[in-house]
């Protein structure tokens, strides 16, 4: 009879130090670690840093994954994590939320909060035994102690109202709100329970309870405009972030 063991599975993202990284995936017997790098290698300085993690993790015999992503864009990084922990649900998942450069690192951490409900997450600092200020050397040394880091689970927005973003977005951003309930229940984003006589009023009213005031009011990822007889739903900077990682 086989036995199903879970995986120990760690993100890192790379910056300039090494130990950061190997020391702990060493020290809690990791199976798996997963790398992020900058999205444009050939401008990335923390290649160099990358191969000696690798080198030093696959002695250890620990596999090494490595995915890409723009160090500086928070939500390509939240985006990168996420489909990382999708591919890894069934395992335990470590983040390094110490490692890579601050918006990497904060990524991490709010990835831990967004996704707990979809695999077992648990983020640690690694603190590290000395920092160099040597040119030319990895920032710091050695491990003194691996910390874990409560993850408070933060709530995502229903699978619908992400949905409802992606169409506003596929549409310049901008969309009557006619046309998104058309296309809202014709993508059964929202259920219209009514006669032929009030069905575009019903179908006003599903759209504005379900989709309307939960992005308006709750999320702030959308605006209402209106211009003549018209009203205009736009996507704000904010929801077209979250529609960046949660799609």
């Amino acid at each position: 009879m086989s036995t199903i063991v879970n995986l120990r599975v760690h993100i890192a993202p790379v910056g300039f130090e090494i130990d950061r990284i190997a020391i702990p995936a060493k020290q809690m017997k990791a199976d798996r670690v997963w790398l992020l790098m900058h999205g444009e290698p050939a401008k990335d300085r923390a290649q160099g840093y990358m191969e000696k993690i690798k080198a030093q993790l696959k002695k250890e015999k620990i596999e090494v994954h490595t995915e890409y992503s723009d160090r500086f864009d928070l939500f390509k990084i939240l985006k990168s994590v996420r489909e990382i922990v999708e591919k890894e649900r069934n395992n335990d998942i470590f983040i390094n939320c110490s490692s890579g450069s601050k918006i990497q690192a904060i990524a991490c951490m709010m990835a831990c909060m967004m996704f707990q409900g979809k695999a077992k997450l648990t983020p640690y600092y690694a603190e590290p035994e000395n920092y160099s200020s040597v040119k030319g050397e990895q920032l710091s040394s050695g491990l003194r102690a691996v910390v874990k880091l409560p993850a408070y689970e933060i709530h995502t927005p229903k699978p619908a109202l992400v949905q409802a973003l992606k169409i506003i977005r596929q549409h310049g951003g901008k969309i009557t709100k006619k046309e998104m309930a058309r296309l809202a229940e014709e993508k059964k984003l929202i259920v219209i329970n009514a006669k032929e006589e009030n069905f575009q009023q019903a179908r006003f009213a599903s759209l504005d309870k379900n989709i309307i005031q939960p992005l308006l009011n709750e999320w702030k990822f959308i605006e209402v405009e209106r211009i003549g007889r018209t009203r205009w739903i736009r996507i704000t900077s904010e929801g077209n972030g979250a529609v960046e990682f949660l799609n």
